[in-house]
C-alpha cells in the first residue's frame, strides 16, 4: 500500500499544478513572468559601454505617429550594428539593420550609426535598445504621437565655454517637464562645430532626455565654424542629426520640415552668409523649397523655427551705431510669413528673451504672426547688449541669465511659456485658432 501511495503522489501533485494553472491568474501570470527571464537569461548579452555607444539619441522623423530616427557612436566600427525595439510590456521584438559611416573630423574617427524605425503603432509606447554582436544596451523609451495635444520643451543657443550651465538648464526643464515628447534647440548647439569635445559635452548634458524624446535641431552660424573661427561647411552638425528628407539633396540636414499633431514646422537654414562660398544659390533654393513645402501642408497651425532673427537690435553698450530695425534675414522671410499666413516665429541668436507679439508687413499687426526671440540656454551671455525694439512687448529680467520655454498645444490653443532654471516664469502668451 505504501508503494501505491508514493507512485500516486506526483501525479496528485501534477493535477493539482493543472488545476492551480487554470485556475488561478497569478499563476499563470507568474509562469510567463518566469518565461520572459528565461529567456533574458539564455541571450546572454553583455551591457555596451561608452567605447561601444555613446550620444545614444532620438531624432524628429516626419511624421511621429508612425517612425522614429534613433542614432549614436561608437569608436570602433560595427559593420552589423543593431537597434532592437518592442512594444512595451511585450515579448516579440524586432531588429533594424543600422548604418556603420565612418567619421572623421576634428583629428577624431568615430562611427555614426543609424536606422530610421518605420510602420510602428501610433500612440504606442516601444522601448529600444542599441548594439552589435552579443552587446546590447539597455532598453531606453520611444512613444509615437497620437494626439493633438501635446507638450514641447524649446531650448535658445546653448553654446558654452563648458556645458554645466546647459546641463543644469536642461536638466532642470526635463525634470519638470516629463510629459514632454519632444525638444527643440534653436541653433548654436556648441560654441565651435568642429570641437568634437564640446559636441561629446553637449550630449552628455541631454543623454537622459535625448535618449528618451527625440530631438528636432536648426543649424547656427556657430555649427559652421573650424577650430580656427573660419567659416566651413558645418561638417559635424550635418553628421550628426539625420533629419527628415524633405529638401534637395544638397541641403540634406541644413533644413526640413516636420508634422507633430496638427501642426506643420518648417525648420529653416539662415547661415546664408556663412555658406555663401559654399553654396551661393542657397536663399533662393530655400525660398523656393519654403513654398513648396508651404502649398503642400493642410495642418491647422505652421511654425517657423530659425536660428539667426528677424529683426535687428540697436547697441546699449557698444561705441559703434546701429539702428533698430529687421535684419537682412527679416527682410527675405518675413513678407514670406505673412503671405503663408505662419502663425509662430520662434528664433535665437542674440542670447535674450524678446516677446515681440504679432508683426505683419513690419508693423505692429495682430493678424501677422507672433515672433518670439527664445533667449539663451547656455554661459555665453550679452548682458544689457541690446536696447529695447520699439516691437519688444516683454524682456527677460536684466541682465540677462539662461531660460528655457514650454510650448503646449491644444485643440484650439498654443501657449507658450518661459522659464528660469529655478521655476520662475517669464512670461506666458497664447493664441487661439
Amino acid at each position: 500500500m505504501k508503494k501505491y501511495i508514493k507512485l500516486g503522489i506526483p501525479f496528485i501533485l501534477f493535477f493539482v499544478c493543472i488545476i492551480l494553472y487554470i485556475l488561478v491568474p497569478s499563476a499563470w501570470s507568474i509562469s510567463r513572468q518566469a518565461a520572459r527571464v528565461t529567456k533574458s537569461v539564455a541571450a546572454q548579452y553583455q551591457l555596451t559601454d561608452k567605447v561601444d555607444a555613446f550620444n545614444i539619441r532620438q531624432v524628429i522623423t516626419f511624421d511621429s505617429t508612425t517612425s522614429r530616427t534613433i542614432m549614436w557612436q561608437s569608436d570602433l566600427a560595427e559593420k552589423n550594428a543593431v537597434i532592437e525595439y518592442r512594444q512595451k510590456n511585450t515579448d516579440t521584438i524586432l531588429t533594424m539593420p543600422a548604418s556603420n559611416e565612418i567619421f572623421n573630423d576634428d583629428k577624431t574617427t568615430t562611427y555614426i550609426h543609424s536606422a530610421e524605425l518605420t510602420h510602428l503603432t501610433a500612440g504606442s509606447r516601444y522601448e529600444y535598445r542599441i548594439g552589435y554582436d552579443k552587446k546590447r544596451s539597455e532598453w531606453f523609451p520611444l512613444s509615437l504621437a497620437s494626439e493633438n495635444t501635446f507638450k514641447v520643451l524649446i531650448f535658445p543657443d546653448s553654446q558654452s565655454s563648458n556645458y554645466d550651465v546647459w546641463r543644469d538648464t536642461a536638466q532642470a526643464a526635463w525634470k519638470e517637464n516629463q510629459d514632454a515628447q519632444f525638444f527643440i534647440n534653436m541653433g548654436d548647439l556648441v560654441d565651435n562645430g568642429e570641437d568634437h569635445t564640446q559636441w561629446n559635452l553637449w550630449f552628455e548634458a541631454v543623454e537622459n532626455m535625448i535618449s528618451a524624446i527625440p530631438v528636432a535641431p536648426v543649424m547656427g552660424n556657430h555649427e559652421t565654424y573650424d577650430q580656427n573661427w573660419e567659416v566651413r561647411m558645418p561638417t559635424a552638425y550635418l553628421h550628426m542629426f539625420n533629419v527628415p528628407n524633405t529638401v534637395p539633396s544638397l541641403y540634406q540636414n541644413q533644413f526640413y520640415s516636420f508634422d507633430y499633431g496638427d501642426i506643420h514646422f518648417v525648420v529653416l537654414n539662415t547661415q546664408i552668409t556663412e555658406m555663401s562660398q559654399f553654396q551661393p544659390h542657397l536663399l533662393d533654393d530655400e525660398i523656393n523649397w519654403f513654398k513648396a513645402d508651404m502649398a503642400h501642408t493642410n495642418k491647422k497651425w505652421k511654425i517657423v523655427l530659425m536660428h539667426k532673427d528677424p529683426l535687428q537690435y540697436a547697441f546699449q553698450n557698444r561705441p559703434q551705431p546701429r539702428t533698430e530695425g529687421f535684419s537682412a534675414e527679416g527682410k527675405e522671410f518675413m513678407p514670406l510669413f505673412d503671405a503663408y499666413n505662419i502663425d509662430i516665429v520662434l528664433s535665437a541668436h542674440l542670447h535674450t528673451y524678446r516677446n515681440r507679439g504679432h508683426i505683419r508687413n513690419f508693423r505692429r499687426d495682430n493678424t501677422g504672426p507672433l515672433y518670439i526671440l527664445t533667449g539663451v540656454a547656455g554661459n555665453v551671455r550679452y548682458p544689457e547688449l541690446w536696447k529695447q525694439h520699439s516691437l519688444d512687448e516683454v524682456i527677460a529680467p536684466q541682465p540677462e541669465t539662461d531660460n528655457y520655454l514650454t510650448m503646449e498645444a491644444g485643440e484650439h490653443t498654443l501657449t507658450f511659456s518661459s522659464y528660469l532654471p529655478n521655476g520662475q516664469k517669464i512670461d506666458t502668451i497664447s493664441i487661439n485658432k
